[in-house]
């Protein structure tokens, strides 16, 4: 006999998968995120070790996996939970995580280019480069889509804002940097199309993010650090930073190979010597962000800070921080570029192991399948 049971929203351990499903977030994308920009880090360093590479394609490797399983069950809670999805769209914080689709795209794709590239042919290049449509069109529409949301329908208040305001945000212009490491590869008509967008979805997301910045400095002011709860936040900060930086000096470097022989040949050359002194600004920009960053997780530190998935907002911004540093070192070859770099690089991989670590095994007692979006919805269930 079948009868209908009303059960809260709320995970309890050993749930079985269609409750994983119901109860899963785009946070989950983060990792993908986290994941990406360490393989990306450890491609970009400017010294080589045995089994570099090797390590490097075996997190790429995984990476896309995750993603796949990750994309897979927002899909399945599209299709099979749809009542679920008003309410993460309405919800002032779930919500944001839906940037972090496009972003935890990104770094397979160049993983693309940079992994097999030398050895895949044209074939390669050509999904890189439909992958990276995707990615830009994804990224903009979670770019414009989620602010809409933000004005029209849910509900903010001042002193509930934090840096994640910025993941929507952010999505156009990691498409922007994404762009730049592909246009290499592609044929001149490709690659011009690439650089040219590229300095447009920059330009989408970049100035926007620094007047959310300016937002979230003035709320620190009055209202003061954010619950604990949101601690990685603070981290979050320095990712467009470190992303417009990265974007600016790549696209720079990119553009005059595309345009060459065409009338915007010496604006392709003008555009590399202002990227990097675009980049450098930024780059000191960003100083500033990392130091408050580390001071205000050093005292959330001596408050108690709970685990959850925002933790992985540790990794990817400093991570792109860390990768543009790289690259202002090759293109001006100042070793304090090398040594800042490769203190930022120990550090990512030092919160991307404890990160990991602590999500492996908080997933293993099955605490992180749980959607806050959801504690208002009844669920509907056949007994």
């Amino acid at each position: 006999m079948k009868r209908t049971l009303y059960a809260a929203s709320a995970i309890a351990p050993g749930q079985g998968f269609a409750q994983k499903v119901r109860q899963f977030t785009p946070n989950w994308f983060a990792v993908t995120m986290g994941n990406g920009i360490v393989f990306l880090v450890l491609a970009a360093l400017p010294w080589h070790f045995a089994g570099q590479m090797t390590i490097a394609r075996t997190l790429w490797c995984f990476d896309i996996v995750l993603y796949a399983v990750f994309a897979a069950m927002l899909a399945a809670r599209w299709v099979f939970y749809p009542e679920t999805i008003r309410p993460m769209l309405h919800h002032p914080l779930q919500s944001m995580f839906l940037g972090a689709v496009p972003m935890g795209l990104a770094p397979i794709v160049n993983g693309l280019v940079i992994f097999c590239a030398p050895h895949g042919g044209d074939g390669v290049a050509q999904l890189a480069y439909r992958l990276w449509c995707i990615d830009a069109i994804v990224g903009c529409a979670a770019a414009i889509g989620v602010p809409y949301m933000m004005f029209t329908e849910q509900s903010h208040a001042f002193e509930r804002i934090t840096a994640v305001l910025l993941l929507p945000i952010v999505a156009p212009e990691v498409a922007a940097a994404s762009a730049a490491v592909l246009a290499p590869h592609m044929d001149l008509s490709t690659a011009r199309f690439m650089v040219g967008a590229g300095y447009v979805l920059w330009a989408i997301s970049v100035p926007l993010a620094f007047s959310v910045l300016t937002v979230v400095f003035f709320r620190l002011v009055i209202h003061k650090l954010p619950h604990r709860d949101l601690g990685p936040s603070s981290w979050l900060t320095l990712g467009p930073i470190g992303t417009g930086a990265l974007g600016l000096l790549t696209l720079g470097q990119a553009a005059p190979g595309a345009f060459a022989g065409t009338p915007l040949a010496a604006a392709a050359e003008a555009a590399r010597e202002l990227g990097l002194i675009g980049a450098i600004l930024l780059w000191g920009v960003g100083v500033w962000w990392l130091a408050t960053a580390m001071l205000f997780t050093a005292r959330y530190r001596r408050e108690g800070l709970p685990f959850n998935l925002g933790w992985w907002g540790f990794t990817f911004p400093l991570g792109v921080y860390t990768v543009a540093t790289f690259g202002l070192y090759r293109a001006t070859d100042f070793g304090a570029f090398a040594a800042i770099g490769a203190v930022l690089a120990a550090l990512l991989g030092a919160l991307w192991v404890l990160v990991l670590s602590r999500t492996l095994r908080e997933l293993a007692q099955g605490k992180l399948f749980y959607a806050p979006c959801l504690v208002a919805v009844p669920q509907k269930m056949t007994a």
